[in-house]
């Protein structure tokens, strides 16, 4: 019946996905901001664990992560980082609260930062894109649940120059499993593409480090770009590469002559290649059509 209702009333399938999108942006906030810390804090315990291991100091005396209360996804609760105010849940509706509460919180007129109703429409509309050209089945649904991560991915490499393992490995398996399918490209070329995707990057890594003696980006961007290849196949790699390194140019010029940013200072390539990996999974095929009738006309 409600599958029906999908096939026939296509907007009705929009709808859905846009609004679902616009509640997960609302949980990728959390994940862009706790999930690096939740990171940190493990580290941080097997460092101690290891220094007690080897210290001839008394565990007690490290006290650092004891200090800390419990971090997850989900606990503690939302709060005001000025008044500690909790956020209700009327307070918390994606878009709307931001909008209703004037960007300001509600007990102690703290500002709220803008990027969370961007993160929140962001992922509504880009969310929605897959389900309006696929519709709302297996590919539609998948390409949105990649769309999701990648924007999770995008933010925190922003924010920390770091693609976590936990969410960059799921996006691979995904994507593999998917085309196990068949349903973008065939599993041999998926297999083929998580593999050229990581040596690919793998091997730009150590020649430029064996070249300067520098580290030119992190083991998650291999990560990253195997996970895309496993999504869109093989062939699709060199496009990924090429739109990727443009716009990372192209922005790093811009911001430079802006004075927004230092030649010195790394940019993060992990954002570059998740835009090009969502261009290519949902316009790919089109885009080399474009440019192979290009080259023979």
């Amino acid at each position: 019946m409600y599958l029906n209702l999908f096939i026939e009333q296509p907007g009705f399938g929009l709808l859905v996905a846009f609004v679902l999108s616009l509640m997960v942006g609302s949980f990728l906030n959390v994940v862009i901001y706790r999930l690096p810390e939740m990171m940190r804090r493990e580290w941080e315990s097997e460092c101690q664990e290891y220094l007690t291991e080897t210290s001839d100091e008394p565990a007690n005396q490290i006290t650092t992560e004891q200090q800390e209360a419990p971090l997850t996804l989900s606990t503690p609760a939302s709060t005001c980082p000025s008044c500690q105010h909790k956020i209700r849940w009327y307070e918390n509706i994606p878009a709307l609260s931001y909008i209703a509460l004037r960007g300001k919180c509600s007990q102690c007129s703290a500002k709220i930062s803008a990027r969370y109703p961007i993160i929140e429409l962001l992922t509504a509309f880009a969310g929605s894109i897959p389900v309006y050209i696929y519709g709302l089945n297996d590919a539609g649904i998948t390409l949105m649940l990649a769309t999701w991560v990648l924007i999770a991915l995008t933010f925190i490499d922003i924010d920390h120059q770091l693609l976590p393992d936990k969410l960059t490995l799921p996006l691979l398996w995904l994507g593999l499993l998917v085309n196990s399918f068949g349903t973008f490209t065939s599993l041999h070329h998926a297999v083929w593409g998580a593999i050229a995707g990581y040596l690919c990057l793998w091997s730009v890594y150590w020649v430029f480090k064996l070249l300067t003696g520098k580290e030119g980006m992190g083991y998650g961007d291999f990560k990253l770009l195997a996970a895309l290849g496993a999504w869109t196949g093989i062939t699709m790699l060199p496009q990924i590469i090429l739109i990727s390194s443009v716009v990372g140019v192209v922005l790093a010029f811009i911001l430079m002559a802006v004075n927004r940013h230092k030649a010195s200072n790394p940019l993060p390539f992990g954002p570059y290649l998740a835009i090009a990996g969502w261009i290519a999974m949902l316009w790919g095929h089109e885009i080399n059509h474009w440019y192979l009738s290009f080259l023979t006309s």
